[in-house]
Protein backbone atom coordinates (compact mmCIF):
# COMPACT_ATOMS: atom_id res chain seq x y z
CA UNK A 1 0.00 0.00 0.00
CA UNK A 2 1.32 3.44 -0.92
CA UNK A 3 1.55 6.42 1.46
CA UNK A 4 -1.05 8.14 -0.72
CA UNK A 5 -3.54 5.29 -0.29
CA UNK A 6 -2.89 5.08 3.45
CA UNK A 7 -3.63 8.80 3.90
CA UNK A 8 -6.89 8.43 1.94
CA UNK A 9 -7.94 5.52 4.13
CA UNK A 10 -6.94 7.42 7.28
CA UNK A 11 -9.03 10.41 6.26
CA UNK A 12 -12.00 8.16 5.51
CA UNK A 13 -11.59 6.40 8.86
CA UNK A 14 -11.53 9.65 10.82
CA UNK A 15 -14.45 11.28 9.04
CA UNK A 16 -16.74 8.26 8.93
CA UNK A 17 -15.99 6.70 12.33
CA UNK A 18 -17.90 9.45 14.10
CA UNK A 19 -20.25 10.79 11.45
CA UNK A 20 -22.90 8.01 11.33
CA UNK A 21 -22.40 6.89 7.74
CA UNK A 22 -20.32 3.75 8.53
CA UNK A 23 -16.53 3.80 8.63
CA UNK A 24 -16.31 0.06 7.98
CA UNK A 25 -18.60 0.37 4.98
CA UNK A 26 -16.67 3.26 3.45
CA UNK A 27 -13.33 1.58 4.12
CA UNK A 28 -14.45 -1.75 2.60
CA UNK A 29 -15.60 0.11 -0.51
CA UNK A 30 -12.47 2.29 -0.65
CA UNK A 31 -10.15 -0.70 -0.36
CA UNK A 32 -12.20 -2.54 -2.97
CA UNK A 33 -11.67 0.24 -5.50
CA UNK A 34 -8.11 1.20 -4.49
CA UNK A 35 -6.54 -2.25 -4.33
CA UNK A 36 -9.29 -4.79 -5.05
CA UNK A 37 -8.78 -6.45 -1.66
CA UNK A 38 -9.49 -5.74 2.00
CA UNK A 39 -6.73 -5.54 4.60
CA UNK A 40 -8.61 -5.95 7.87
CA UNK A 41 -5.48 -5.57 10.02
CA UNK A 42 -4.72 -2.19 8.50
CA UNK A 43 -8.21 -1.02 9.46
CA UNK A 44 -7.70 -2.21 13.03
CA UNK A 45 -4.38 -0.38 13.31
CA UNK A 46 -5.76 2.96 12.08
CA UNK A 47 -8.36 2.71 14.82
CA UNK A 48 -5.62 4.21 17.05
CA UNK A 49 -5.87 7.63 15.42
CA UNK A 50 -9.63 7.90 15.89
CA UNK A 51 -9.41 6.62 19.47
CA UNK A 52 -6.91 9.37 20.30
CA UNK A 53 -9.19 11.93 18.64
CA UNK A 54 -12.02 10.89 20.99
CA UNK A 55 -9.75 10.97 24.05
CA UNK A 56 -8.54 14.48 23.19
CA UNK A 57 -12.04 15.81 22.44
CA UNK A 58 -13.65 14.31 25.57
CA UNK A 59 -10.60 14.66 27.84
CA UNK A 60 -12.33 16.83 30.45
CA UNK A 61 -15.37 14.55 30.44
CA UNK A 62 -13.21 11.45 30.88
CA UNK A 63 -11.32 13.04 33.78
CA UNK A 64 -14.64 13.95 35.43
CA UNK A 65 -15.93 10.37 35.09
CA UNK A 66 -12.75 9.03 36.70
CA UNK A 67 -12.94 11.62 39.48
CA UNK A 68 -16.61 10.81 40.09
CA UNK A 69 -15.76 7.12 40.45
CA UNK A 70 -12.63 7.48 42.58
CA UNK A 71 -13.53 10.48 44.74
CA UNK A 72 -17.29 10.80 44.66
CA UNK A 73 -18.12 7.09 44.43
CA UNK A 74 -20.59 7.99 41.67
CA UNK A 75 -20.65 4.80 39.64
CA UNK A 76 -23.79 5.02 37.50
CA UNK A 77 -22.29 6.42 34.28
CA UNK A 78 -19.22 4.17 34.50
CA UNK A 79 -21.52 1.21 35.20
CA UNK A 80 -23.70 2.02 32.20
CA UNK A 81 -20.70 2.39 29.89
CA UNK A 82 -19.35 -0.97 31.09
CA UNK A 83 -22.71 -2.64 30.41
CA UNK A 84 -22.85 -1.07 26.95
CA UNK A 85 -19.32 -2.24 26.14
CA UNK A 86 -19.84 -5.90 27.12
CA UNK A 87 -21.81 -7.26 24.10
CA UNK A 88 -19.50 -5.91 21.38
CA UNK A 89 -16.45 -6.57 23.53
CA UNK A 90 -17.34 -10.22 24.04
CA UNK A 91 -18.19 -10.84 20.39
CA UNK A 92 -15.08 -9.02 19.22
CA UNK A 93 -12.86 -10.98 21.61
CA UNK A 94 -14.39 -14.41 20.99
CA UNK A 95 -15.02 -14.10 17.24
CA UNK A 96 -12.18 -11.85 16.06
CA UNK A 97 -10.52 -14.57 13.96
CA UNK A 98 -13.87 -15.58 12.43
CA UNK A 99 -14.67 -11.96 11.56
CA UNK A 100 -11.24 -11.41 10.00
CA UNK A 101 -11.49 -14.59 7.91
CA UNK A 102 -15.11 -14.35 6.73
CA UNK A 103 -15.96 -12.74 3.41
CA UNK A 104 -19.29 -11.53 4.83
CA UNK A 105 -17.48 -8.84 6.85
CA UNK A 106 -15.69 -7.40 3.79
CA UNK A 107 -18.58 -7.73 1.32
CA UNK A 108 -19.62 -4.65 -0.66
CA UNK A 109 -23.09 -6.21 -1.05
CA UNK A 110 -23.49 -6.44 2.74
CA UNK A 111 -22.37 -2.81 3.04
CA UNK A 112 -25.05 -1.73 0.54
CA UNK A 113 -27.83 -3.56 2.38
CA UNK A 114 -26.84 -2.14 5.78
CA UNK A 115 -26.40 1.37 4.39
CA UNK A 116 -30.01 1.29 3.21
CA UNK A 117 -31.53 -0.40 6.27
CA UNK A 118 -29.90 1.85 8.86
CA UNK A 119 -30.42 4.88 6.60
CA UNK A 120 -34.17 4.28 6.56
CA UNK A 121 -34.21 4.02 10.37
CA UNK A 122 -32.34 7.33 10.66
CA UNK A 123 -34.85 9.07 8.41
CA UNK A 124 -37.91 7.88 10.36
CA UNK A 125 -36.24 7.87 13.80
CA UNK A 126 -37.90 10.99 15.17
CA UNK A 127 -41.33 9.54 14.36
CA UNK A 128 -40.69 6.27 16.22
CA UNK A 129 -41.96 5.74 19.78
CA UNK A 130 -39.30 6.32 22.42
CA UNK A 131 -38.80 5.46 26.06
CA UNK A 132 -39.31 8.13 28.72
CA UNK A 133 -36.98 11.09 28.34
CA UNK A 134 -33.64 10.99 30.16
CA UNK A 135 -31.27 13.85 30.95
CA UNK A 136 -28.02 12.06 30.08
CA UNK A 137 -26.19 8.72 30.04
CA UNK A 138 -25.96 8.64 33.84
CA UNK A 139 -29.76 8.32 34.01
CA UNK A 140 -29.87 5.23 31.80
CA UNK A 141 -31.24 2.10 33.43
CA UNK A 142 -29.31 -1.16 33.09
CA UNK A 143 -31.70 -2.58 30.43
CA UNK A 144 -31.45 0.61 28.35
CA UNK A 145 -27.64 0.62 28.59
CA UNK A 146 -27.67 -3.01 27.46
CA UNK A 147 -29.88 -2.19 24.46
CA UNK A 148 -27.31 0.39 23.35
CA UNK A 149 -24.63 -2.27 23.84
CA UNK A 150 -26.50 -4.71 21.60
CA UNK A 151 -26.73 -1.96 18.97
CA UNK A 152 -22.96 -1.48 19.25
CA UNK A 153 -22.51 -5.23 18.75
CA UNK A 154 -24.68 -5.22 15.61
CA UNK A 155 -22.41 -2.47 14.26
CA UNK A 156 -19.72 -5.12 13.73
CA UNK A 157 -21.57 -5.77 10.45
CA UNK A 158 -19.96 -3.49 7.83
CA UNK A 159 -22.18 -0.68 6.62
CA UNK A 160 -24.03 -0.38 9.93
CA UNK A 161 -22.03 2.39 11.70
CA UNK A 162 -21.11 2.05 15.35
CA UNK A 163 -21.92 5.69 16.08
CA UNK A 164 -25.13 5.51 14.05
CA UNK A 165 -26.48 2.36 15.66
CA UNK A 166 -25.69 3.47 19.21
CA UNK A 167 -27.06 6.99 18.69
CA UNK A 168 -30.27 5.45 17.31
CA UNK A 169 -30.48 3.15 20.34
CA UNK A 170 -29.76 6.07 22.64
CA UNK A 171 -32.54 8.14 21.09
CA UNK A 172 -35.00 5.25 21.40
CA UNK A 173 -33.87 4.86 25.02
CA UNK A 174 -34.87 8.45 25.82
CA UNK A 175 -31.68 10.48 25.30
CA UNK A 176 -31.54 13.63 23.18
CA UNK A 177 -29.56 13.37 19.95
CA UNK A 178 -26.58 15.24 21.43
CA UNK A 179 -26.58 13.24 24.69
CA UNK A 180 -26.96 10.00 22.74
CA UNK A 181 -23.94 10.95 20.62
CA UNK A 182 -21.81 11.79 23.65
CA UNK A 183 -22.74 8.54 25.37
CA UNK A 184 -22.08 6.63 22.14
CA UNK A 185 -18.58 8.09 21.83
CA UNK A 186 -17.71 7.55 25.49
CA UNK A 187 -18.86 3.92 25.22
CA UNK A 188 -16.78 3.39 22.08
CA UNK A 189 -13.47 4.37 23.73
CA UNK A 190 -13.10 1.08 25.70
CA UNK A 191 -13.91 -0.91 22.54
CA UNK A 192 -11.28 1.01 20.57
CA UNK A 193 -8.77 0.57 23.41
CA UNK A 194 -9.45 -3.17 23.41
CA UNK A 195 -8.87 -3.40 19.65
CA UNK A 196 -5.63 -1.44 20.03
CA UNK A 197 -4.40 -3.70 22.84
CA UNK A 198 -5.27 -6.78 20.80
CA UNK A 199 -3.34 -5.72 17.70
CA UNK A 200 -0.29 -4.72 19.76
CA UNK A 201 -0.27 -8.15 21.40
CA UNK A 202 -1.15 -10.35 18.42
CA UNK A 203 -0.14 -8.35 15.36
CA UNK A 204 2.94 -6.34 16.35
CA UNK A 205 4.84 -7.72 13.36
CA UNK A 206 2.32 -6.06 11.06
CA UNK A 207 3.11 -2.70 12.68
CA UNK A 208 6.84 -3.18 12.12
CA UNK A 209 6.34 -4.19 8.48
CA UNK A 210 3.97 -1.32 7.67
CA UNK A 211 5.15 1.40 10.07
CA UNK A 212 5.41 4.20 7.51
CA UNK A 213 1.94 3.80 6.04
CA UNK A 214 0.36 3.30 9.48
CA UNK A 215 1.93 6.48 10.85
CA UNK A 216 0.56 8.60 7.99
CA UNK A 217 -2.84 6.88 8.12
CA UNK A 218 -3.20 7.40 11.88
CA UNK A 219 -2.21 11.07 11.69
CA UNK A 220 -4.84 11.56 8.98
CA UNK A 221 -7.41 9.63 11.05
CA UNK A 222 -6.64 11.66 14.18
CA UNK A 223 -6.96 15.07 12.51
CA UNK A 224 -10.07 14.22 10.47
CA UNK A 225 -11.61 12.40 13.44
CA UNK A 226 -11.17 15.41 15.72
CA UNK A 227 -12.87 17.61 13.13
CA UNK A 228 -15.68 15.09 12.58
CA UNK A 229 -16.59 14.52 16.23
CA UNK A 230 -16.67 18.27 16.89
CA UNK A 231 -18.89 18.82 13.87
CA UNK A 232 -21.32 16.04 14.83
CA UNK A 233 -21.70 17.19 18.43
CA UNK A 234 -22.56 20.70 17.23
CA UNK A 235 -24.86 19.44 14.48
CA UNK A 236 -26.87 17.11 16.70
CA UNK A 237 -27.52 19.85 19.22
CA UNK A 238 -29.90 21.32 16.61
CA UNK A 239 -30.70 18.59 14.07
CA UNK A 240 -31.69 14.93 13.72
CA UNK A 241 -29.90 12.06 11.97
CA UNK A 242 -32.14 12.25 8.89
CA UNK A 243 -29.62 13.90 6.56
CA UNK A 244 -27.15 11.10 7.24
CA UNK A 245 -29.86 8.56 6.45
CA UNK A 246 -30.46 10.16 3.07
CA UNK A 247 -26.71 10.21 2.40
CA UNK A 248 -26.44 6.50 3.21
CA UNK A 249 -29.25 5.61 0.81
CA UNK A 250 -27.80 7.80 -1.94
CA UNK A 251 -24.37 6.18 -1.50
CA UNK A 252 -25.95 2.72 -1.64
CA UNK A 253 -27.65 3.60 -4.93
CA UNK A 254 -24.34 4.82 -6.38
CA UNK A 255 -22.61 1.60 -5.31
CA UNK A 256 -25.36 -0.52 -6.85
CA UNK A 257 -24.99 1.39 -10.12
CA UNK A 258 -21.20 0.96 -10.09
CA UNK A 259 -21.45 -2.78 -9.42
CA UNK A 260 -24.02 -3.21 -12.21
CA UNK A 261 -21.80 -1.31 -14.67
CA UNK A 262 -18.79 -3.42 -13.70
Amino acid sequence: MSIYESIILGLIQGLTEFIPISSSGHLVVAQHFLSGASDHLFLEWINIGTMLALVVYFWKRIVKIIRDVVVGRELRLARNILITVIPAGLVGFLAADFINATAFFVSVEVVIVMLILVGVVMIVLEKLPKASELKNGTALTIPRALVIGIAQMIALIPGTSRSGSTIIAGRLSGLSAKEAAEYSFLASIPIMAGVTLKVFIKDYEYLVANLDTLIFANIAAFVSGLIAVGFLMRYLSRHSLAVFGWYRIALAMVLIAVLLIQ
